[in-house]
């Protein structure tokens, strides 16, 4: 379909760190590399190159048909995607170790394609750094380990039959059956550079989360997708399948991407979220005004974000209002539904759990980290831009018990409550969309089509409640 790989450059390579990269595969004993990006879904794609063409990859890039992925801006008609390799990010797969990956951006006539989400990223990097800041964060992927019953159906994976609490966060037994895939995981994630430094067993039965290190956005995105790609190939070892799904239960928590942030000086590196004395604690949670306006450009353009880091139908499963809707068996949903900042409480969508940094807990397990965080900055450098005030923060209070006109008249937003609601607000929104540049069009065509093609699917609930109804 496309030549396998192109020899021309746009600009010059570091040659050291060229050098040090091959010496490094050798040393390896590397054969294979996995020429790797995202497409609009973030759902990784590959080619396999020979060890041999490293330099071909590095100048080149592997070539895709663009009209093959999805999101890409491309058809059949269309030149190739050359796919060219970050040297700053060739690591060894440690669970097949003669094989590299190595992250790429996009180029397309030997000019870097607008249409890719982390070539869009860079981009919104650039212009964040010309503001004088820089976004740095860490994911916290939850997934559920599941097995496929013979009905079709899926079950959580529970080979020794004691993940059964109503409330198994935490659990020793729980997390004693798995502790040999948590293992493999972290050793095999840490040796990639994830920098992991805890696992656990989630609110649900086969349910777990990882968390990641700080590291600056480009490399938080390459990050979330490398564990997910990893999760994916090592939990079949054990008789599971990892699954990133939203909510694959009905009566079971759903699985979040939360992404812990803060705002650095781009000269100095400094993190510019704390208040350090300088200044009046305006909201009670020793931060910035810098930190205080960020958020109130996340909250303002809370609708279009939803639409970034909710992308799929079954996202919506885990972000309900809860008027009239049942938990979980732990009785929590672990999910907000409105949108508020406060305190280190976990009804909060952002929660400032010390004043260095502020975790969204609204992303799903299926975001795609690039989109993401473009999302955020383009709405943040709004928020610090034009000052806005983000109301007032709730502190000590839980805000799962107010009800929901109480909510409301604290000027909390309620979070769109489906796709095709919260594409809506991104259509109305050109901030995040300037954010995404070309890409918005693109995903929003693509996710219309998607509701689109649920609105005309009878699910089992509807036979089941309405076949006989009358």
């Amino acid at each position: 379909m496309t030549q396998v790989l192109a020899m021309e450059t746009v600009s010059p390579v570091d040659d050291e760190k060229r050098e040090q990269v091959r010496h490094t595969l050798e040393s390896q004993k590397i054969e294979f590399i996995l020429a790797q990006f995202v497409d609009i879904h973030g759902c990784p794609k590959v080619k396999q190159v020979p060890v041999d063409c490293f330099d071909d990859l590095v100048d080149g890039g592997a070539g895709f048909a663009g009209g093959a992925v999805w999101g890409l801006g491309q058809g059949p008609h269309n030149h190739d995607l050359m796919a060219r390799a970050d040297l700053d990010t060739f690591v060894r797969l440690p669970w097949r170790p003669n094989v590299a990956v190595a992250n790429c951006d996009i180029f397309v006539d030997n000019e870097p394609w607008p249409f890719c989400v982390r070539t869009n990223l860079r981009r919104m990097v650039g212009r964040f750094a010309e503001a004088g800041y820089t976004l740095n964060g860490g994911f916290e992927p939850e997934h559920f380990l599941v097995e496929k019953t013979p009905d079709g159906g899926i079950r959580p994976w529970d080979p020794l039959g004691v993940d059964t609490l109503a409330k198994p966060c935490y659990d020793f037994r729980g997390m004693c059956q798995t502790m040999d895939y948590l293992q493999e995981i972290i050793r095999c994630g840490n040796q990639m550079g994830l920098g992991i430094y805890q696992s656990d067993h989630e609110d649900a039965n086969g349910q777990y989360e990882i968390n990641f290190g700080w590291t600056h956005a480009l490399h938080a995105g390459d990050q979330l997708v490398r564990f997910r790609m990893m999760a994916g190939q090592i939990a079949p070892k054990y008789g599971a399948v990892a699954t990133f799904m939203a909510k694959p239960f009905d009566d079971k928590t759903g699985s979040g991407a939360h992404l812990h942030f803060h705002v650095a000086d781009s000269a100095s590196g400094r993190n510019l979220f704390p208040l350090n004395g300088d200044g009046e604690d305006l909201k009670g949670l020793g931060l910035s005004s810098t930190a205080i306006h960020f958020i109130g450009g996340l909250l303002k353009h809370i609708g279009a974000i939803t639409a970034i880091a909710s992308p799929t139908i079954n996202c919506y499963r885990r972000i309900q209002s809860g008027e009239f809707v049942y938990s979980s068996a732990s009785g929590y949903t672990w999910t907000p539904a409105y949108a508020s900042y406060g305190d280190n409480n976990r009804t909060q969508l952002f929660r400032c759990p010390d004043p260095n940094r502020f975790e969204d807990r609204s992303p799903s397990a299926m975001v795609n980290p690039y989109l993401l965080l473009a999302a955020h900055m383009a709405a943040g450098l709004d928020g610090i831009r034009n000052r806005i005030d983000p109301g007032d923060a709730i502190i000590g209070e839980n805000v799962w018990n107010l009800s929901h006109r109480q909510r409301r008249e604290r000027g909390m937003i309620l979070l769109p409550q489906n796709l095709s609601e919260a594409i809506a607000a991104l259509e109305a929104d050109p901030v995040v969309q300037a954010g995404l540049g070309p890409i918005a069009q693109e995903y929003i065509r693509l996710k219309k089509a998607e509701w689109s093609e649920f609105m005309r699917t009878v699910t089992p609930w509807e036979v089941q409640r309405l076949l006989t109804f009358i």
